[in-house]
């Protein structure tokens, strides 16, 4: 019976417990108090957070505004879903942004520096319903008020394209800020585009009648900031073009444009294209700092005061829309390069050339271009060029040339192929039909110089091959020389360049008397009895047996030589050396044809041999074989004595003690036996140079040239075009005058080391993969359209601000920073939504020059020019003003500062009106602190 009761009390004690610790919050019984819940939540774990955290977790860029971020939360209430953004500046330290930096709209409207915005997710993103609005601002303000947050939070209204917001503040327990914005997208009534009527505007916010103006002294502080934009280029203004001749492309630009004067005419591009101004204009910024205002009438005295009276100056450029757009779609030479790059392609799949002229060859249908070759007035006017009218620079001169540009192995840009190379990147627009007519004309027109023994324009006729250019400009090089020689020939004009020794310089070499006599030496030593052809005496050398001088001979300049038979003299030297006999044994047609070629290239080796030993034996009559190993190869000559004294280094008296001749051998190879130099030279008899074969038949290296420039397979010719299009584009640019740019500078040289780099490493493993070749080629004209770019910018920048190169230099720097690590990526800016917002400020000294920018109106302009605002510059008027108006007023010694006490001793800011507009647009941002 105990046990029963003790059970009941315990479940009772149970109950009574359970019921006690259950409780219902009637704070939160309705929606919208559990709505103001949900974001007191949010509020406080971002407050929690901070903006570092905030940055690690899910912050987002307000691109462009470098320093602000914002994260977001979502909520439903009422069936409908709102989102919630929290905006915080990471820079700002405690203070709201100048206006020459960029600031988000509402920071720039209420002067706050972090805010946080709720708006429906529909397709307008505004509240059209004020109630709800009201409702939605009350909710985040509670929400802010219970986490003691101070944010300040807006509520976009109305229609979206009035930007229009309302918003509150908590600032502590006595004052609350209210924000108000609103815009008028129409015409703006005349006297809200002047000054005095937004100051009356302003002042009727807190004085509500003229009275009051009257009665009180109000103390209004103004800020305003101006934005001007110089003439801009204009297409109605643009001069009509005569008409031209068809080209078959619209982009080339034989068509010359005449009538109208270009931005780059003076630019090293502008023979080939004209390209566009990637600086449009500029905007200036000209900002008023804080001004102490009392009357309407001090108003009306800033609007007619000049804009050279502005405490700042702030300059930026503006571009045109496709630069900073690496798609191809901006004409130059990296586009016309691309189409080239095209051509290469196709042509890996045709064997001659020819196969590309006419449409009706059979073939691949891909091979049966359908592009439009020029008219042969164009085709005249490219060869007229080429071959006729010739560049004032001397030929073969480094005009332009970067000192890497030698690396890429193309042609100098002065040449006649890198010329050819420039003008086929335009003719056609670079079809590979087109690009095959120009090359079978440019042949005829060579051959035509190398029949009537005309001087191949262009390039020059010495006896030195440059080996790192390609083939064709060497083997041009080689056709240069031969048709020098073979004029030479036909003039009749051959001079005995090689006997240069006079009589009077034999006469001139003294002999010591008593060194003849001393060694028994003939009474003719060192006369010049039956010599010929001496350069002069070998230092104190003398033959071994005569005890004469020993003379150098003149002997024939070796024979210039393209790259392709230093090549074959390489492979017969290290197939033969001294010996082919074992060759003439090998049966192989194929294999005794290249032997005969070999053999062929070792006899020139040995007739040269003989040349110089018949020189040798003409300016020594009395020499033996070993005075010529001495002379030619003195490693072949193992001398015994420590020095062998001659007339130039001792004297009559102490040679006399020396004995004759000095002690000597031959090395082992030149004493053997059957050593063929002593065999060729016992056949050969004493002739100068100047009565010998010459090493050079021009005839037969000439008709060779031509012979490998008509058969040429088109793949080699398009592989040698492109590198050398390559390195003459680079090398046109790179005479661009664009002051002292460092950064410029260095992208320009680091082109040059990417072109040699690539191209080098395409010429080794050419047609090892098509594929990867083009692919390359293509990245490699978007690097090519990225410097193209840039240079373009630098020398605009540079003609504009010639007399300021310290603000062309940093303009340069922002736009170089800004655009250039997105340039290569082949993104356009659109895509990316970023805009170029840097400015620089203009120094006092710098104001006449910008000042100089703004032109004018024109009469074309002056119709269509907007209603006056005032604050003309050079008869422009401003695009942009922006006006800050604010009223302070102290709280010292108030119940509000007792109350308040981190506000006591200071001035708060109880108005601030933003206006922004143009004569056509007024925004207007209201914002009023009030003691509550």
């Amino acid at each position: 019976m105990m046990s029963t009761s003790k059970s009941k009390s315990i479940v009772e004690d149970d109950s009574e417990k359970e019921e006690f610790e259950h409780f219902d919050d009637f704070t939160l019984a309705s929606s919208w108090e559990r709505f103001i819940s949900e974001i007191e939540a949010v509020c406080r774990q971002w407050l929690a957070d901070g903006p570092k955290n905030l940055l690690v977790k899910s912050a987002v860029l307000m691109d462009p505004l470098k320093d602000l971020y914002k994260v977001k939360s979502e909520f439903k209430y009422a069936k409908k879903s709102y989102c919630m953004e929290y905006f915080f500046a990471t820079s700002t330290k405690g203070k709201v942004a100048d206006w020459d930096q960029k600031l988000h709209d509402l920071q720039l409207s209420f002067g706050v520096k972090e805010f946080v915005v709720i708006a429906p997710q529909s397709a307008s993103g505004v509240v059209l319903d004020a109630p709800e609005a009201s409702k939605l601002l009350s909710a985040v303000a509670i929400a802010l008020s219970n986490c003691s947050c101070m944010w300040p939070a807006f509520v976009p209204v109305h229609d979206p394209s009035r930007k229009a917001y309302i918003g509150i503040q908590n600032m502590g327990t006595v004052f609350t800020r209210r924000f108000e914005a609103d815009r008028l997208g129409s015409q703006v009534p005349i006297k809200l585009m002047h000054l005095e009527g937004l100051y009356e505007l302003f002042v009727s916010k807190f004085a509500y009648t003229a009275v009051d103006w009257s009665m009180h002294h109000f103390e209004v502080h103004f800020k305003m900031k101006l934005t001007y934009r110089t003439p801009m280029y204009d297409d109605e203004d643009e001069l009509q073009e005569p008409d031209t001749e068809i080209t078959g492309s619209s982009k080339n630009p034989e068509s010359a444009t005449h009538g109208k004067t270009q931005w780059d005419d003076g630019c090293p591009w502008s023979k080939w294209y004209s390209a566009e101004d990637p600086v449009k204009g500029f905007e200036l910024l000209t900002i008023w700092s804080e001004i102490t205002a009392e009357s309407s009438l001090d108003m009306a005295e800033l609007e007619n005061a000049s804009p050279l009276e502005a405490d700042k100056w702030f300059i930026s450029p503006c571009f045109s829309q496709n630069f900073g757009i690496s798609d191809g779609s901006t004409i130059g030479f990296a586009s016309q390069l691309r189409i080239l790059v095209k051509a290469l392609e196709m042509s890996m799949e045709a064997k001659f050339i020819e196969d590309f002229v006419s449409v009706e060859n059979s073939g691949p249908e891909n091979l049966k271009s359908s592009a439009v070759v020029p008219p042969p007035t164009v085709l005249d006017r490219v060869l007229k060029d080429l071959f006729h009218e010739v560049m004032e620079a001397k030929p073969g001169s480094s005009l332009g040339e970067h000192k890497s540009s030698r690396s890429i192995k193309g042609a100098p840009l002065a040449s006649l192929f890198a010329q050819f190379c420039l003008h086929a990147l335009w003719f056609g627009n670079c079809s590979i039909r087109a690009i095959a007519v120009l090359w079978i004309e440019f042949v005829r027109e060579v051959r035509w110089c190398w029949e009537e023994s005309q001087p191949l324009p262009r390039m020059t006729a010495n006896d030195t091959i440059d080996l790192s250019t390609c083939l064709i400009n060497q083997k041009l090089h080689m056709l240069a020389i031969c048709i020098d020689k073979k004029h030479q020939e036909d003039k009749g004009h051959h001079v005995d360049r090689h006997d240069s020794m006079t009589a009077h310089d034999q006469e001139d070499i003294q002999i010591p008397k008593d060194f003849s006599a001393s060694h028994g030496a003939s009474e003719d030593f060192g006369s010049k009895h039956d010599r010929s052809g001496s350069a002069g005496v070998v230092g104190s050398m003398m033959l071994l047996k005569s005890c004469k001088i020993m003379h150098a001979p003149i002997i024939q300049d070796p024979p210039p030589m393209t790259e392709d038979m230093h090549e074959e003299r390489l492979r017969a030297a290290e197939a033969l050396g001294d010996s082919f006999d074992h060759l003439t044994k090998l049966e192989n047609i194929e294999v005794l044809f290249y032997a005969a070629f070999l053999i062929f290239s070792c006899i020139k080796a040995k007739i040269r041999k003989e040349l110089n030993m018949s020189a040798f034996k003409a300016a020594n009559p009395e020499a033996v074989f070993e005075d010529f190993i001495r002379w030619h190869s003195p490693k072949d000559w193992e001398n015994d004595e420590h020095e062998e004294i001659g007339v130039s280094q001792s004297s009559a008296m102490e040679v006399s003690k020396v004995k004759w001749p000095p002690r000597g051998r031959l090395s082992e190879r030149m004493s053997d036996s059957g050593n063929s130099w002593r065999k060729i030279w016992n056949e050969t008899l004493a002739l100068s140079a100047s009565e010998q074969k010459p090493l050079l038949d021009p005839n037969r290296e000439g008709e060779k040239v031509l012979h490998y420039l008509e058969t040429l397979k088109p793949y080699q010719l398009l592989e040698q075009m492109v590198y050398t299009a390559f390195r003459a584009a680079a090398d046109t640019l790179n005479q661009t005058s664009f002051g002292e740019l460092k950064q410029m500078t260095t992208k320009m040289g680091q082109l040059y080391i990417t072109l040699a780099s690539t191209l080098k490493y395409l010429q080794s493993h050419n047609r090892a993969s098509d594929s990867d070749v083009i692919e390359d080629l293509q990245r490699l004209c978007t690097t090519f359209e990225h410097i193209e770019k840039l240079i373009l910018l630098a020398s605009s920048l540079h003609s504009k601000f010639l007399q300021s190169p310290r603000l062309e230099e940093a303009i340069f720097s922002d736009c170089y920073n800004f655009y250039a690590p997105s340039m290569g990526t082949g993104y356009a800016q659109s895509d990316n939504k970023k805009e170029f917002d840097k400015k620089q400020q203009v120094m006092q000294r710098d104001r006449n020059l910008i000042l100089n920018m703004f032109t004018p109106p024109t009469a074309n302009q002056s119709w269509r020019k907007a209603l006056s605002m005032g604050n003309l510059l050079k008869g422009h008027e401003p695009i942009l003003r922006e006006i800050i108006f604010s009223k302070r007023d102290r709280v010292s010694g108030s119940y509000y500062a007792a109350s308040t006490p981190q506000l006591a001793q200071q001035d708060i800011e109880t108005y601030r009106m933003y206006v922004c507009g143009t004569s056509n647009d007024l925004k207007v941002s209201l914002a009023v602190t009030s003691f509550d």
